[in-house]
């Protein structure tokens, strides 16, 4: 009864957080009376249920369904949290926790350690990639879920943590008494020099400490490595912590100049961002690259620069991810992170994709059409457009793997190869210098044939489904011969498939066993060793003319318009 008085006085608190309700019906305000009265029904419906549904009720359960169905209808980013979680949201925005170090990802019920950060506990301790956990401090992780086995070996710092797993190629269990400590994820895992003097620096994300990251690894590369250019990869970052944005874009142009506004309900929240500080290079040519996976924060960073004519965009256009989250403070140490606003880039453009306030009949959120969206100009008077994300100025030449490439990762085939290969091989050489051998792929295709791997082939299912439609129209008998001879022609070959895509399947072996001996920064070493886009961005930013062109409509340069 406590805990149910407990969850009431919650569901109640949230919804009367944001309004001061009036109690009569005869007020001006018929909204605000809209609000008391369903709030009312709401309430009155919870206790009914509670006391006459014929099963009991988990309160917790089914009132927060009812609050993630109500944010739902909202957008994707607006989001309850409870006490239980903020300990998780508050990793996501500083990159810490009270932990191990280690991914893991649970297969068939178990669960296993999938990846130890370097110098963190799991790896200090001896944990592997490929170790499935047995038990954590004496309790069977068996058939639990991977969130849960998470919470049981993050902890307070300087605990201890008794972990068993099992490996492959001992015959006993490993017993290990692992010290938690604070876990930083660094937001730049990565930074060194591509080419003959460009500066490369991967951010994964922006937490409060991303600007700083950044800083570093740019000054460290220009006092140190001597670079003449800079790449800047963005690529799959998901945004974070606004400011952090506004900083490093700072740290590329001047102070004083307009990196972004915000607009919303409450006029009085609304705010431009200025750089505050004087910056760190404004000449240093510069190529930011983006993919589909590059939002929100990564987006303020990219489509500044790019409205400010400060980088050339390299990659695929990004999510288009244009509103800004709040959090506010809700009963019993409760939390709601809300979207209060949209943010517009310097040259006045909104960058959202998806219109979440004119849903479609179905209900889904509908993609803002390109004929629909409005010319905006640059700095220097390149035409950019709003509604869709980042559009790069170069597209990215980087070629889509080949479909069983998919299903390879996916079952956990390229992982357990990799994990009999460390097990194998105690050490490799250098990642500039390691390579896979004709041999290693062999020894690979032998390993999925033992498997018997099986994989979605869509030519097939295709083709499966076009000879049904040509039934239903009549049109099989006549199109027979052409069916059977494509049906040959596509008959599954698990040699010649592997063959065709041996270069992706490669490559993608190549970084899954580099990071099992140098773990998250050999793997970002491996992976950028081939890298179309980073070839691409190097060329740009050799060809001084290419790249002033491209980011002067006519090839001046501002300093030189008078």
């Amino acid at each position: 009864m406590i805990k149910s008085n407990y969850l009431h006085k919650t569901v109640v608190g949230l919804f009367i957080l944001f309004f001061i309700l009036p109690v009569r019906a005869e007020g001006p305000d018929k909204k605000n009376f809209d609000i008391a009265k369903n709030l009312e029904i709401l309430n009155a419906l919870y206790k009914e249920l509670n006391m006459f549904y014929v099963d009991s009720i988990d309160t917790e359960a089914t009132i927060g369904r009812g609050i993630r169905a109500m944010l739902a209808g909202l957008d994707p980013y607006t989001n309850y949290i409870p006490e239980s979680e903020r300990e998780d949201f508050r990793t996501m925005t500083t990159g810490e926790y009270g932990g191990i170090g280690a991914l893991i990802q649970t297969r068939e019920k178990d669960t296993y350690i999938s990846e130890p950060y370097e110098g963190m506990p799991a790896q200090i301790a001896g944990l592997k990639a490929g170790d499935k956990i047995i038990s954590i401090d004496g309790k069977s992780v068996h058939g639990l879920e991977s969130a849960t086995v998470s919470d049981m070996l993050k902890g307070v710092a300087n605990t201890t943590v008794k972990v068993v797993v099992e490996r492959q190629g001992e015959k006993e269990p490993i017993k290990k008494d692992i010290i938690r400590k604070k876990i930083q994820i660094n937001s730049v895992p990565y930074y060194g020099v591509v080419g003959e003097n460009t500066g490369y620096i991967y951010l994964s994300s922006f937490t409060d400490k991303s600007a700083s990251e950044v800083k570093n690894a740019l000054l460290d590369l220009k006092n140190n490595k001597k670079i003449g250019s800079l790449i800047l990869d963005l690529r799959e970052n998901p945004g974070g912590i606004l400011d952090e944005a506004v900083k490093i874009v700072n740290f590329f142009v001047p102070k004083g100049k307009e990196v972004l506004s915000t607009r919303g309900k409450v006029k009085q929240w609304d705010r431009t961002y200025k750089t505050t500080q004087e910056p760190i290079d404004t000449d240093i040519p510069l190529v930011v690259l983006v993919s589909n996976g590059s939002a929100s924060a990564a987006e303020i960073v990219s489509g500044a620069l790019q409205d400010l004519d400060r980088a050339v965009i390299v990659g695929d256009r990004t999510y288009g991810k244009g509103l800004v989250q709040t959090t506010r403070s809700l009963p019993y140490n409760a939390t709601l992170k809300v979207t209060t606003s949209k943010y517009y880039i310097p040259s006045g453009r909104l960058i959202q994709a998806i219109d979440y306030s004119h849903r479609n009949a179905d209900g889904s959120a509908r993609a803002i059409p390109d004929s629909l969206t409005t010319a905006y100009k640059t700095a220097n008077g390149r035409i950019v457009r709003d509604g869709g994300g980042i559009k790069p100025d170069f597209e990215s030449k980087e070629k889509r793997k080949g479909n069983i490439c998919y299903y390879l990762v996916r079952d956990m085939l390229t992982f357990d190869f990799a994990t009999d290969y460390a097990r194998k091989h105690k050490t490799i050489p250098p990642v500039e210098e390691f390579t896979l051998t004709d041999r290693d792929f062999d020894d690979f295709k032998a390993f999925v044939k033992s498997k018997d791997f099986k994989y979605d082939r869509q030519s097939e299912r295709i083709l499966k489904d076009l000879r049904e439609m040509a039934e239903f129209e009549g049109y099989s008998d006549e199109a027979k011969e052409e069916f059977s001879a494509l049906e040959k022609k596509l008959t599954h070959n698990l040699d010649h498939e592997m063959d065709t895509f041996k270069k992706d399947i490669m490559d993608i072996l190549t970084v899954e066993i580099v990071k099992r001996y140098y773990y998250q920064k050999g793997e970002i070493m491996q992976s950028i060793k081939d890298d179309a886009d980073i070839k691409q961005a190097v060329e740009i930013l050799d060809n001084k003319d290419l790249y002033e062109k491209t980011l002067n409509m006519n090839g001046v340069k501002e300093s030189d318009k008078k």
